[in-house]
């Protein structure tokens, strides 16, 4: 079914979804979508697997939403989300299309409140999956007239501390209700598990990775001695002065001090690391998303789930611990059409590394050096 001049008209969404979507400037599926919203749309339980920035989340919510009922005072579309960030995220994705009641179930947040919003009958709920379970429990989120459940992340979702929880939530999931399930890594064969629990039949959808670095991406390396590597970001980001910086960086200890040192020099940075409060996270990526701060650093692990759009760099601080999390670092940029920079900071070792990642994915890294406030290529 892939057609290159297809468009979201081709699926006969509501044309209040196309316009909408048209406004944000998408105007034409991507891979994923294309392969998810008919499988959906047919009322399949569906597993997909799909790179980070290829549009894992519309693939979901237009299909779904297509199916809401806005006579129908049930519940209908559950969302299970790892983090309360993801879901904000989900629940401004289902805003840009339409004026659905949702309501966000969060730990962390007033109970009572979202016990209070239950009652204005949203047609979807958003939400970590042990608040989820409470509101169950409780007998405030009911259901019965339920029409699709989806986990997001489920990678995320089946890790130890959520998994329990998870599992419980997918076996009281009714038995006429559809099953969606994404994530951008599978590191066992969680579909089955999640399926076996809700007892029902999955089909999965995988779309192939290597498309995202090759697209509308620029690799840059740097090279750098290791106790050089602030200075040499600094650098750059004096020299190249980009609109919105991605920094990334594998040690969680290095976060902090990477962003200090930023904000030491004047430059607009700001964190995302493990012990932050739920407030301090938000501040950061809302600060970022508008653009006043342009740097914002975070690890392999606090960056899951964050969807930014117009990122116009990033920057890897090191060589990541496995291919994967080099694909999810660079797919961050280069997105809509836009020309996104990878710029890689290594020292001796992590360029031998990143010279056999460029011939194992395909890609083409471009040595450059910084001389005179600028970015060049290098002296040969």
């Amino acid at each position: 079914m892939e057609n290159d001049n297809q468009s979201f008209s081709f699926f006969s969404l509501q044309k209040q979804f196309i316009d909408n979507l048209d406004k944000q400037g998408i105007v034409k599926p991507t891979a994923v979508q294309e392969k998810v919203i008919p499988a959906i749309l047919e009322g399949k339980n569906v597993f997909f697997e799909s790179e980070t920035g290829t549009g894992k989340t519309f693939a979901y919510l237009l299909p779904l939403l297509e199916k809401v009922s806005f006579a129908n005072k049930d519940v209908q579309v559950i969302i299970v989300s790892p983090t309360h960030e993801l879901a904000s995220q989900i629940k401004g994705q289902i805003q840009i299309l339409g004026d659905f009641l949702v309501n966000l179930c969060i730990g962390g947040t007033s109970l009572k409140r979202q016990i209070e919003f239950l009652k204005e009958k949203p047609q979807v709920v958003i939400g970590t999956p042990g608040r989820i379970l409470e509101l169950i429990h409780l007998k405030k989120l009911k259901l019965a007239g339920l029409q699709a459940i989806v986990f997001d992340e489920i990678d995320r979702l089946m890790a130890k501390e959520l998994r329990d929880d998870t599992m419980l939530l997918a076996s009281l999931t009714p038995s006429e209700s559809q099953l969606i399930a994404c994530s951008a890594t599978m590191k066992e064969n969680l579909s089955e598990k999640i399926a076996l629990s809700a007892k029902k039949e999955i089909e999965s959808i995988y779309i192939e990775p290597e498309d995202i670095l090759q697209k509308n991406i620029e690799h840059i390396a740097l090279f750098s001695e290791q106790r050089n590597k602030v200075d040499v970001l600094r650098s750059f980001l004096a020299a190249v002065k980009p609109k919105k910086t991605l920094v990334f960086t594998s040690k969680l200890s290095d976060v902090q001090i990477i962003a200090s040192k930023l904000a030491a020099r004047k430059i607009a940075s700001a964190s995302l690391f493990a012990s932050a409060s739920m407030k301090e996270r938000k501040a950061a990526i809302d600060g970022f998303r508008s653009g006043k701060i342009q740097v914002l650093v975070t690890s392999d692990l606090s960056s899951r789930g964050l969807d930014i759009q117009d990122v116009s760099h990033v920057v890897q601080m090191d060589y990541p611990s496995n291919e994967v999390f080099f694909i999810h670092r660079a797919g961050r940029t280069g997105r809509s059409g836009n020309t996104g920079y990878n710029v890689l900071i290594g020292d001796a070792w992590e360029m031998r590394e990143f010279a056999k990642l460029e011939k194992k994915l395909g890609i083409k890294i471009t040595p450059k050096q910084l001389s005179s406030g600028k970015l060049l290529a290098p002296k040969l």
